[in-house]
């Protein structure tokens, strides 16, 4: 979900060689793109890509689902993302997200505007592993991400308002304060818990 002035933009650049010289060669380019507030080019020979899908299946599956080709051929064609694979990544990213929360958690000591500050800054990970969720089910995820959340947390038991206020807020149509940031928080911290029990215990039948 694009959000202006907010969405950064994720590249992936494919060559034929990547040694340290020629990335020497692009780094004035990446610097920019990167103090213009986007994340690192993501660089792979063909090889690589070919054989990474399996390491990689949520990036790919997003990538599968939702890219624009800048330059060249497409190199999508041939790839697929296993679902064993999927659910492998999906559960240790979910694990991570929940062990990163409750770290913000300790550090945020109780400040509200440090909680909100790393609400903000968690939802847009928290989509991707949704997405994930939504694939593993054999679901075609929302790009609307408040759908999105509304259909994880119906399949989880998750209580979805936590999620959907936080995505509200990063939108900028209803901001949170910071007086509102704990009780958000809190829901939200037990929502990825949640998420976390319903992967640990998914089998394919549902």
């Amino acid at each position: 979900e694009h959000i202006v002035n907010h969405s950064d933009y994720n590249v992936l650049v494919m060559a034929d060689e990547l040694d340290a010289p020629r990335l020497r060669a692009l780094s004035d380019t990446t610097r920019a793109w990167s103090d213009a507030g986007n994340p690192p080019p993501m660089m792979f020979t063909e090889e690589e890509w070919r054989e990474s899908s399996d390491v990689f299946p949520m990036e790919y599956a997003d990538m599968l689902d939702r890219h624009k080709i800048l330059f060249g051929d497409s190199p999508f064609d041939g790839i697929r993302v296993d679902r064993a694979d999927l659910r492998l990544q999906l559960e240790h990213e979910a694990r991570g997200k929940l062990l990163a929360l409750r770290q913000g958690v300790l550090a945020s000591a109780g400040d509200g505007k440090a909680e909100l500050r790393m609400l903000a800054s968690t939802v847009s990970t928290i989509m991707v592993v949704f997405r994930a969720v939504e694939r593993l089910r054999g679901q075609r995820p929302s790009r609307d991400n408040l759908a999105l959340v509304r259909s994880v947390a119906a399949a989880a038991g998750v209580e979805a308002e936590p999620f959907e206020r936080a995505v509200r807020h990063v939108r900028g149509e209803s901001k949170l304060a910071p007086a509102d940031a704990p009780p958000v928080l809190d829901g939200y911290l037990r929502g990825v818990e949640a998420v976390v029990r319903f992967l640990d215990a998914y089998t394919a039948e549902g």
